[in-house]
């Protein structure tokens, strides 16, 4: 196995495993607390799973998009608008997690297809910037850590108000 196939097999990994933390932080939460917001602007448990559902969505669209060679640029989001549109807090977190965990299972036999040159094809993304394939999945697992430090804060606000 040569060292591009080790990389690839380690990015494709650790997409695949992103979401178990998550899942092991919200383990336990009843669904007052998954739906709790510290404060109107901000999101709670829920809202947080279902902005990873989207970025999923965007993620599996932007991974075919480059894939076929479009010239078309890379779609972007706008996060609080689609959480608040689609009132993700009235979302049952079980229909969230199975969402998330079967786009990563179809996304990943996908790339696990993929040779070393589609790895590193490429597009454009929202900002004028030129991203690979082989960048946008590492990006997307660091982006699903990011949200599970926010959970823990969320968790520990909740933690805090619950004291006062």
């Amino acid at each position: 196995m040569g060292n591009t196939a080790v990389k690839t097999e380690s990015i494709i990994s650790a997409y695949v495993h992103a979401y178990e933390e998550i899942e092991q932080e919200i383990a336990g939460l009843t669904e007052q607390q998954l739906r709790w917001k510290s404060s109107p602007s901000s999101w709670s448990v829920t809202e947080v799973l279902a902005h990873l559902v989207d970025h999923s969505i965007v993620v599996s669209f932007r991974i075919r998009e480059i894939l076929a060679g479009s010239p078309a640029t890379l779609p972007g989001f706008n996060q609080d608008a689609w959480v608040a549109g689609q009132k993700a807090n009235e979302e049952q977190i079980s229909q969230l997690i199975t969402i998330a965990n079967g786009l990563v299972q179809y996304n990943s036999g996908l790339l696990e297809r993929l040779s070393d040159e589609e790895w590193e094809k490429t597009g454009i993304n929202f900002k004028g910037e030129t991203v690979s394939l082989a960048a946008i999945i590492p990006a997307f697992v660091a982006h699903v850590q990011n949200h599970l430090d926010q959970i823990g804060r969320i968790k520990q606000e909740l933690v805090e108000e619950q004291v006062q």
